[in-house]
């Protein structure tokens, strides 16, 4: 791989070196843009468009940034962007300081300039800002990306978001919408009387959950330390304090793969509810993906790459009802380990790492099922053998009190009945603890005894939901992927 060159160690093409020799005459002529500190914006560029009629003939002072300039000699139209969208600039010599005039005729695309005029429009009826003041607030020493191709490769896009939010007006509107997303949540929340709170990103030691975790040192504490893939214990020892409706909105690390619904960090939600449980949960969760796409999209129909999906309806079935519907194999009339290996033996099924009947259960929802929960689904009562932290089921202890739900073939949550024996859940830790520990010896997972502490101060029956907050942004902004919906995604560096 060629090693990577910033920017600004890049051999200077003429374009560049043209932008650099301007600022340097403009600190000759004693007008540094640099060393502006604000300027008085009254206006911004959607406002005067809107409200037209009543600010027609007012003098207004926006700033943004130059995206094009027309014209020659002595008149230029120019388009402004700022942060709510663009607007026409109209220069004229005769209307502006010479020496203003000047200098604005040599600004260049991608410039960030201030601008003081009347509001108007143009003989062709566009609304459009008559310049009599102009500043220069910022030089751009680097040219912005071609006008009528744009800033199209994807890595690239991914890579230079800041270029990406300036040249492609709709990915902007993807994160303002993400904003609206996590705003109704929360209203949602809050309005069902759930209080947010903040639980600790650094925790002492991996627990024993299944995924990979990012591992770090405190210097202080000589201490090495975790970032969590989890916010559940800490907020179910909030449950055991008292607070009997919780919720987080954080960051989560997991040093895993990176797909199309995949990042090392994500945003997720969970929430904890006294005296309720699963079928709670379901209730919640309906009710709450109803309101935040009709208060988002104003439409419960979303179009999701191609796909029509009817938020408005939701299926409910059983883990072995889906295996049953989509493969043919009825889990309920299998009644030992050695059968149901046998059953994916016929069937192709891959065996998991430790085959009982619940974990090969699980596989057979991998291989049938999952790919063809389009619509809204919720899929309920799954083995004991992975859901560590959820309620065995009282009239089959085989199985536990957990769903996930499913738009799109994707699993966008997760909820339990939460364990709350200490004794199962010490149990459940620690085999969960051995089987991590033989299949990676290096593995740091230990059994947070703290944690059954807490249950033996008394965990009332509890309904607890996770889910990742990108993947909803995804859905109701029809992005096909979780990096066009992160600021920021994770990228491998260049050199």
């Amino acid at each position: 791989m060629a090693k990577y060159v910033p920017q600004s160690e890049m051999p200077l093409t003429d374009q560049i070196r043209v932008r650099r020799e301007k600022l340097e005459n403009l600190r000759a002529e004693g007008f540094d843009p640099f060393v502006q500190t604000k300027y008085p914006v009254t206006a911004y560029a959607a406002a005067i468009k809107d409200g037209y009629e009543a600010m027609e003939g007012s003098t207004v002072c926006l700033a943004g940034r130059l995206m094009s300039k027309r014209g020659m000699g002595k008149v230029s139209f120019c388009d402004l962007q700022d942060d709510t969208g663009r607007i026409q600039l109209y220069v004229k010599f005769d209307e502006m300081e010479e020496d203003s005039f000047r200098r604005f005729k040599k600004y260049d695309i991608g410039d960030i300039v201030g601008v003081s005029g009347d509001v108007f429009k143009t003989e062709r009826g566009e609304i459009s800002v008559r310049v009599h003041e102009a500043v220069l607030l910022s030089k751009a020493l680097l040219p912005l990306p071609e006008k009528f191709h744009g800033l199209t490769d994807m890595e690239t896009r991914y890579r230079q978001r800041y270029v990406d939010l300036i040249v492609n007006p709709d990915v902007k509107q993807t994160f303002v919408k993400r904003s609206m997303i996590l705003r109704e949540l929360r209203r949602f929340l809050d309005g069902k009387g759930f209080l947010e709170v903040d639980t600790p990103i650094l925790t002492p030691f991996e627990i024993g959950a299944a995924a990979r975790p990012f591992y770090t040192h405190h210097n202080t504490l000589d201490l090495d330390m975790v970032l969590r893939i989890e916010t559940e214990l800490y907020l179910k020892r909030l449950i055991v304090g008292g607070m009997d409706k919780v919720y987080e909105v954080g960051r989560i690390f997991r040093n895993e793969g990176m797909d199309q619904t995949h990042n090392p960090e994500f945003t997720s939600i969970e929430l904890y509810q006294a005296y309720t449980d699963y079928y709670g949960m379901m209730d919640l969760v309906e009710e709450m993906m109803k309101t935040v796409a009709m208060n988002v999209c104003g439409t419960l129909q979303i179009t999701y790459q191609g796909k029509q999906i009817d938020l408005s309806h939701w299926e409910r079935m059983t883990m072995v009802e889906a295996v049953k519907k989509y493969s043919g194999v009825d889990f309920n009339a299998i009644a030992s380990d050695e059968e149901a290996i046998a059953i994916a033996g016929e069937k192709h099924v891959q065996l998991p790492e430790i085959p009982t009947k619940g974990a090969i259960l699980a596989e057979f929802f991998d291989a049938y099922v999952e790919e063809n929960l389009i619509q809204p689904t919720f899929i309920y009562d799954y083995p004991v053998e992975n859901s560590p932290l959820a309620k065995r089921k009282p009239t089959d202890p085989a199985y536990t009190e957990r769903f996930e739900y499913f738009i799109n073939a994707t699993e966008f949550g997760n909820a339990f009945s939460e364990l709350n024996d200490p004794m199962d859940q010490k149990q459940r830790f620690e085999k969960q603890v051995a089987e991590r520990l033989a299949m990676n010896p290096d593995s740091r997972a230990q059994v947070d005894y703290d944690y059954i502490t807490a249950l033996e101060y008394g965990l009332p029956p509890t309904g607890g939901l996770g889910f990742g907050v990108d993947r909803l942004v995804m859905l109701l902004t029809d992005s096909a992927s979780i990096r066009d919906v992160l600021l920021f995604p994770t990228m491998k560096p260049l050199d």
